[in-house]
């Protein structure tokens, strides 16, 4: 069977998801051996996580994917017989919308990450289209009965191998600082949050700790955060999407923020703090606790979480007193080694999508 050609659609609305998770799937469908287009709206923050993509140029090619600017999508005929992709409810130009038919595309809207258990019974229903081409519902997720989550084939292999490396020689290598400025014996931590995290709680519940803290902050030293007591604060580059995943490897404990962040924590296999994109009436806040209801991590770190989302900064300093504790750390640990081994079990969203795609094709 001939693999179908994608074209991908990205609109960025804010931060760096969007374009994070829309680069990832093209790339991961390209090293498949499809054919793909990603066409977005914002070079600037695609070339801050891929830094060979030059912002001032509107149709390149990156890593076997065709990049192009999505002014020019609605001039470009759809791939015959291929996948169109439409990211997060992004709507399509309306003049390559008129075209798909004629060019019998099937049409995917990729929805956005959640756990909430409304999505199995939504992932992969059809919405019929006035212009007949097939549409269907794509959802990624944490079970089985969703579309997954995006992991290369190597990822976990790769983890592995370099975590049998000296953990200072390899900040060094991703950072710049000088392993010998990293002492030994402390916890690292990465710290990647939103403006609004609660700070003031996060510090508190470090500059206490008998084990020092090295508090990795990518992109500059946030206010109201020193060296202080046992916490030390270290501002670090921005390092491209490539070398997230090693950064993760390094750390402890990992605070991300969004989406894409999310799953990549996941597969570092350590405990994490995840901060939802917050949402209007606080609807973030109903897929936290259903994520959390998977994750099924100890009582402090559930705490910590839900502290973490919630701004409340003496909920953090508690929680994050509690959990560090060796018995709940090594069980927060644990847990989310296991749930990362069950996870990467599976299929991924690349993998699941093609598959979805043939089914689909197959049953028109």
């Amino acid at each position: 069977m001939d693999l179908p050609a994608f074209d991908l659609f990205c609109r960025v609305i804010d931060n760096f998801g969007d374009a994070g998770v829309c680069w990832r799937l093209a790339h991961r469908l390209a090293g498949m051996g499809h054919t793909v287009r990603l066409w977005i709206d914002d070079l600037e923050t695609l070339g801050r996580l891929v830094p060979a993509v030059r912002p001032a140029m509107e149709q390149q090619q990156v890593e076997g994917v065709r990049i192009g600017s999505w002014a020019h999508a609605g001039h470009a005929p759809p791939p015959e017989d291929g996948v169109v992709i439409e990211a997060f409810a992004c709507a399509l130009p309306a003049r390559y919308e008129n075209a798909m038919a004629a060019r019998r595309c099937l049409w995917i809207n990729l929805e956005y990450l959640s756990a909430e258990s409304w999505v199995e019974g939504c992932h992969g229903l059809p919405s019929p289209q006035p212009n007949g081409v097939p549409k269907y519902f794509f959802f990624p997720g944490f079970t089985q009965e969703t579309g997954g989550l995006l992991r290369e084939p190597d990822l976990t292999a790769r983890r592995d191998q370099a975590r049998k490396q000296d953990r200072r020689q390899r900040l060094q290598a991703l950072t710049g600082l000088h392993a010998d400025t990293l002492p030994a014996n402390a916890r690292h931590i990465l710290l990647f949050c939103y403006p609004d995290a609660p700070l003031a709680g996060l510090r508190a519940g470090l500059v206490h700790q008998e084990i020092p803290t090295c508090l990795l902050v990518p992109g500059g030293r946030p206010a109201g955060l020193t060296d202080e007591g046992s916490l030390r604060v270290l501002p670090i580059p921005f390092v491209p999407q490539t070398r997230f995943d090693e950064l993760l490897w390094c750390c402890d404990l990992n605070f991300v923020r969004g989406e894409d962040s999310l799953v990549r924590a996941l597969w570092a296999g350590s405990p994490l703090v995840w901060q939802i994109y917050r949402q209007a009436e606080s609807a973030h806040l109903d897929k936290l606790d259903a994520w959390l209801t998977l994750a099924r991590w100890p009582d402090p770190a559930q705490a910590l979480t839900q502290a973490w989302n919630r701004q409340d900064d003496t909920g953090v300093c508690a929680s994050l007193l509690q959990v560090l504790q060796p018995d709940p750390w090594h069980a927060w640990q644990a847990r989310c080694r296991d749930w990362s081994g069950e996870l990467a079990a599976r299929a991924d969203l690349a993998q699941n999508l093609v598959d979805f795609c043939q089914k689909c094709r197959q049953k028109s």
